[in-house]
């Protein structure tokens, strides 16, 4: 080409397109698909008991614990939203813990979510395969090897297609996410109908605050219960690399999706109480299929398969996070480097998907995992805390960097706050074998990141092991895979 010459556009856009890197394909809708798939869970349906309970069965305290959850969750995703606006990389926490506090901190993160999250996925997995099968055999339970290779099979699928289509995910994504709010819609909707017909019904909330008055320790316990049925609204800053236009779509994105699902979950806990008594509640073992059994017998069938399905949503949307995650800590050197290639074909972080749908895949041998989503809980929200601690060090360290959005700084502090008491409150009331195993294996990680990370000791063989999977898995690495890339 002459020095004069012009470049044809035609030549450049097809040069962008042929490098290997993350694609930017998901949207607005796919990006509130994706964190209301990811938030709304089976827990809405079968047992939203637990703020009830501990609320003494007071619905106005019940209602309001509800409605302050979901406000400190919008709050949670708004210092998110501004983090991944001025630092649109994929690996969520991962990558701004990085950023803000250094390498050991992330480390530390990506160690215990290597562990907890895919255990948190076989959680997901085996109560999808509970409610899949329970229909097929009555009252008798179902067998748990059944149980067990169905969950392995969905977990394979649902890697295998993360791995092969960012598209078919964000596809399916948005096809389960309608149908889990349709399932919502029918019994918010049932509730408004009866309150509307049945005086008697609406009576029920005329002195909502009558009842006893809970103590200051049964209502934290009751905004844990909320906050946790409210978890996963951080899930879209894992995917900030592939948004359309981060700058504006993740703030729009979360402010669409954390409202809808508070108002949903205030319209389906209405609806509940309007249908059946406080203590019908807290004594269901499925209260939307007791819902159902009373408002809509002939189709109560529905409510099962909507657990179903809304279990399968949100675990279609957790993997799709925990690949980006293992992807964005292999580009940091973190997890070993063959994590960190893309598929040539599709441009899919595969290797990561592959290794996350083992771990999730060993974690579905154990009969009881309650003991491992405890240890998620616990550390998911000390978490969360340096995550905001991060926002707080970016805004006095990096002033100049450039912040599309921006929330009001007392809010991350606010967030740091509940944090570290939602990390600490339950050890000091409640001490545990668990959070002192939990801590230990926090720890831990320090045996792997001096070597391996600090001092980057390497053993030859694992490189030609890399050079022969890579070449099995047709992948390569990424374009531009500097420091400065995912973290």
């Amino acid at each position: 080409m002459g020095k004069g010459e012009k470049k044809d556009p035609k030549d450049v856009q097809r040069k962008e397109k042929a490098k290997m890197q993350l694609k930017r394909n998901i949207g607005y809708f796919d990006g509130v698909s994706f964190i209301i798939g990811s938030i709304v869970g089976a827990g809405i349906f079968v047992s939203p008991t637990g703020v009830l309970k501990h609320s003494l069965l007071n619905i106005g305290v019940a209602l309001t614990i509800w409605t302050a959850s979901g406000l400190v969750s919008l709050m949670g995703a708004l210092c998110y939203a501004e983090l991944g606006t001025a630092l649109p990389f994929c690996g969520g926490e991962y990558s701004h813990i990085k950023r803000g506090l250094g390498s050991l901190p992330a480390f530390v993160f990506i160690w215990t979510s290597t562990f907890a999250k895919p255990a948190s996925n076989a959680a997901r997995a085996l109560l999808f395969a509970e409610y899949a099968t329970q229909p097929f055999y009555g009252v008798c339970p179902a067998p748990d090897v059944l149980k067990k290779c169905l969950a392995l099979a969905v977990l394979w699928s649902l890697g295998v297609l993360n791995g092969l289509s960012v598209k078919m995910s964000a596809w399916v994504q948005a096809v389960f996410t309608l149908l889990k709010m349709m399932a919502l819609s029918v019994i918010a909707v049932g509730g408004i109908v009866l309150i509307a017909r049945q005086k008697e019904s609406l009576a029920r909330f005329e002195d909502m605050f009558g009842s006893e008055i809970p103590s200051a320790s049964q209502v934290a316990e009751a905004f844990f219960q909320g906050l946790y049925a409210y978890g996963g609204w951080w899930s879209l800053n894992y995917m900030a690399e592939e948004m359309k236009s981060p700058s504006r779509n993740i703030p729009l994105t979360v402010m669409t999706a954390v409202p809808a699902v508070i108002v949903f979950y205030l319209l389906v806990n209405i609806s509940y109480l309007t249908v059946l008594t406080p203590k019908e509640i807290v004594s269901s073992v499925a209260v939307a299929v007791t819902w159902a059994d009373r408002v809509i017998p002939s189709v109560a069938w529905i409510i099962p398969l909507s657990v179903a399905v809304s279990i399968f949503g949100a675990l279609n949307s957790s993997m799709f996070t925990l690949g980006r995650l293992s992807y964005a800590g292999s580009q940091s050197g973190h997890l070993p480097l063959l994590i960190s290639m893309l598929n040539v074909h599709s441009c899919t972080p595969a290797p990561a998907m592959i290794f996350s749908t083992i771990i999730a895949s060993i974690f579905i041998i154990p009969s009881d995992l309650m003991m491992l989503t405890n240890y998620f809980g616990f550390s998911g929200w000390l978490m969360i805390g340096l995550t905001c601690t991060s926002l707080i060090v970016l805004r006095y360290r990096e002033p100049h960097l450039h912040r599309p959005y921006k929330v009001f700084l007392p809010v991350p502090f606010m967030m740091v706050a509940m944090s570290f008491f939602l990390v600490l409150a339950p050890i000091i009331w409640s001490p545990n074998l668990q959070y002192f195993y939990a801590f230990l294996f926090m720890l831990g990680s320090l045996i792997i990141y001096l070597p391996f990370i600090h001092f980057k000791f390497r053993f030859a063989f694992l490189d030609k092991i890399t050079c022969h999977l890579q070449l099995l898995l047709e992948v390569c690495p990424a374009d531009g895979s500097d420091e400065g890339k995912c973290e």
